[in-house]
């Protein structure tokens, strides 16, 4: 019987009913260790032998996709990103690499706006205050009238301008391929990076890495930034320079970080980790139950028609 890894973390917990009409189509399913992100030791004791693998967000080295090769014939991501995986070792193994395109990207948008107004009224801050037995009051600012940069303009930062545009926030998006036919209602407008960097108060990050893997936000432009600018990062961690991000949090350039992603899961303590004015969430953008339906479905789908033939991969 052909075999199927299944490793989302997601899908470990208890088994899905999507994830397991698999079976009613012949297939073995081979599940990780239940809630955890497998390592490449795990990963090379179960991958190989699979002709497929629905993957999470677990990293993935070159040398387990030689392992698994050549019976391994598609990998299908329950999201969207793609960056723990080697493509070009997939593609030189002939591996199929699919993505669950803008499934979990509702999700993702409603916390990225949940982290900015969070942030916008120091709700942590307050709430560690008051279980601490101090009335703490901190006055806030409003999202209406003030300026949303969004870095990315895909089926995640399309959401969250529009739900700050109906909030009535300025926003301002920057995207190297702006899509002119993306003209939401409300004060809207795509702008040159330095641009936004410069006369956004908040700033929320909604693209992949650079191809040279080299920070969006690097020193220089978070020496940009507005004073006491506010970061929402949803994203991918690697898009800010994080030394660079703590001494500004530091001086107070940059007024608050509120991030759901981490190089490391679980990230080890750090000084940016634990500072009184970054706020985190782990990794729980695309962790709802709707998003992971429409995921886990996506997902399911797309790998029965890899394995079926019936498309060409990415």
């Amino acid at each position: 019987m052909k075999r199927i890894l299944v490793t989302p973390r997601s899908l470990t917990r208890a088994p899905d009913p999507a994830v397991e009409v698999l079976r009613d189509d012949g297939y073995e399913l081979v599940y990780a260790p239940a809630g955890q992100t497998p390592d490449e030791d795990t990963l090379l004791r179960l991958l190989p032998g699979c002709v497929g693998w629905i993957a999470g967000v677990e990293p993935v080295s070159p040398r387990v996709l030689e392992a698994a090769a050549p019976g391994l014939r598609a990998i299908s991501r329950n999201g969207t990103g793609s960056d723990n995986l080697p493509l070009d070792t997939a593609d030189r193994l002939g591996i199929r690499v699919l993505r669950a395109g803008g499934a979990n990207a509702r999700g993702v948008a409603e916390l990225a706006l949940t982290l900015l107004l969070a942030s916008l009224r120091h709700v942590p801050e307050q709430d560690r205050a008051l279980r601490a037995g101090n009335w703490h009051r901190r006055q806030g600012l409003e999202i209406a009238g003030r300026t949303l940069g969004l870095v990315g303009c895909g089926a995640v930062g399309r959401l969250v301008a529009r739900f700050a545009l109906a909030m009535d926030a300025r926003v301002r998006v920057f995207d190297p391929l702006p899509d002119p036919n993306f003209r939401p209602d409300g004060d809207f407008g795509f702008v040159s990076l330095p641009e936004l960097l410069h006369g956004s108060e908040m700033i929320s990050l909604h693209c992949p890495m650079p191809a040279d893997g080299r920070p969006v936000l690097d020193a220089g432009a978070i020496a940009a930034l507005r004073d006491k600018a506010q970061l929402v990062n949803t994203a991918r961690a690697g898009l800010v320079d994080e030394q660079a991000l703590l001494a500004a949090l530091e001086r107070e350039r940059v007024l608050t970080y509120a991030t759901d992603v981490f190089d490391a899961e679980p990230p080890p303590s750090s000084a940016l980790l634990t500072h009184p004015r970054v706020i985190n969430t782990p990794h729980v953008g695309g962790f709802t139950a709707e998003s992971v339906r429409r995921a886990t479905v996506a997902a399911v789908d797309n790998l029965r028609a890899a394995l079926d033939g019936e498309i060409e991969g990415r």
